[in-house]
């Protein structure tokens, strides 16, 4: 498989959590976003951040920082649209998204995504469950960029009807323990990832 270029939607107000950047947030002595780029860049051909404000901040992790295209944070899918449109530029035909505050996601996910074509999201399964879309873990075609921005200056916000109106299948991801697109948006959540980022064979997700 031909690799992608990916971007992290890093753009979250994170009010859960008091504020600030939840992928700056400390993990086992790393941020989020350090973990969530190590198990996304080997998976794609470049990557970039989206996320809105001083770039500065996010100057470490030398990866070009994507500001969104549409005014007053309007919420994901105009990161997918700045994502879109720095993989246009790159002269790539599709790209994958991923979240900042997710950092056990699977390292196959990229290769899983581009499998079925067109445009799919990801949705994890536990046994006998109904699968649960994770909708911001999403392979894009750089096609539909121009319908995305004309539906965001409609008002449009929500990921699943956007993709849904645009044929966008499930990839499922079943999984028997912790679901591996556990993200964090509460410190309680923040509490139970550094469990695992321990290997504590002991927590259970709920």
């Amino acid at each position: 498989m031909t690799k992608v270029p990916g971007v992290i939607l890093a753009g979250g107000k994170a009010s859960r959590m008091g504020g600030g950047d939840k992928g700056l947030l400390s993990l086992a002595g790393q941020s989020l976003l350090d973990y969530v780029i190590a198990r996304l860049a080997p998976q794609c051909s470049e990557l970039a951040l989206n996320a809105n404000g001083n770039p500065a901040r996010f100057q470490r992790f030398r990866r070009p920082v994507l500001a969104d295209g549409i005014a007053d944070q309007p919420g994901p899918l105009a990161g997918v649209l700045a994502a879109m449109d720095w993989a246009a530029a790159l002269g790539a035909d599709r790209v994958v998204t991923v979240a900042a505050d997710t950092p056990f996601f699977p390292r196959d996910l990229v290769a899983r995504l581009a499998e079925p074509g067109g445009l799919t999201l990801a949705a994890s399964q536990a046994p006998g469950e109904t699968p649960v879309l994770q909708p911001i873990f999403g392979m894009w075609p750089v096609a539909l960029r121009d319908d995305l921005a004309n539906a965001l200056e409609r008002g449009d916000r929500k990921v699943r009807l956007w993709a849904d109106a645009h044929g966008g299948t499930q990839v499922i991801f079943p999984h028997g323990g912790a679901d591996p697109f556990f993200n964090i948006n509460t410190p309680q959540d923040l509490r139970q990832a550094r469990a695992l980022a321990r290997g504590d064979q002991c927590f259970r997700m709920k």
